[in-house]
């Protein structure tokens, strides 16, 4: 195991709040330092004839910007929620049906797909899907100088020459997901790798302290 500077995994304040919306299955918000995200889960549900599998649930994400329509950076944002959403559900317990996660941008400040993909877990978790694992998202921006930087700002991102997110199960901490934009080397996507793994543990302890928290006051 690479050995860390624990100022490494140093993530911005978080924090969430779930069943805020009545329409949806599930719902909640996940906001990381100024970045937040509110996102709803529909289904299982029935699903077009055209969309239908056989042998198990479909998946769709959408991201809906803070303002105007989404574009391809949206598209892009959707296909790796949505790849990291079919390996964490139990999709075959529910074939020839739909589960639908709307994810609206309320503030974006950086890290953004990592804001996502938390929204999105919390989201499932309160619509009470089944899944294999949990999952949740760290981002790594690498500046000029080589430093890495955990869940950077929207400015610390424009000024790095690299940015990496991950997406890390629950169980054995490996990656689900990845998403890399600019140029690092091997050295430094392991130590990126491995950081997100540490900085991990902080948001699957606030999952559980927040599922926690939620079922105490039901009592």
């Amino acid at each position: 195991m690479m050995e860390l500077d624990q100022s490494c995994s140093v993530l911005r304040e978080y924090g969430s709040e779930q069943s805020l919306i009545s329409k949806p299955d599930g719902s909640s918000t996940f906001v990381q330092g100024d970045t937040s995200i509110l996102a709803g889960v529909y289904g299982p549900a029935e699903v077009k004839v055209s969309k239908e599998i056989y042998d198990r649930a479909t998946v769709e994400v959408l991201i809906q910007p803070k303002m105007g329509l989404p574009g391809v950076r949206e598209r892009a944002r959707e296909q790796c929620v949505r790849e990291t959403c079919e390996a964490a559900l139990l999709l075959t317990l529910h074939p020839r049906s739909s589960v639908t996660v709307i994810l609206q941008v309320i503030h974006d400040d950086g890290s953004l797909l990592s804001c996502c993909l938390n929204a999105a877990c919390m989201a499932l978790m309160d619509a009470g899907l089944p899944m294999n694992h949990l999952f949740c998202s760290v981002t790594c921006a690498i500046s000029k100088e080589g430093q890495i930087i955990t869940d950077p700002t929207a400015r610390q991102e424009k000024e790095s020459r690299a940015l990496l997110t991950f997406a890390i199960d629950s169980v054995e901490r490996n990656v689900l997901m990845s998403s890399t934009t600019g140029s690092f080397s091997v050295q430094e996507l392991q130590q990126c790798i491995a950081i997100s793994q540490k900085a991990s543990e902080q948001i699957f302890q606030f999952y559980r302290d927040s599922v926690k928290r939620r079922y105490s006051k039901i009592k």
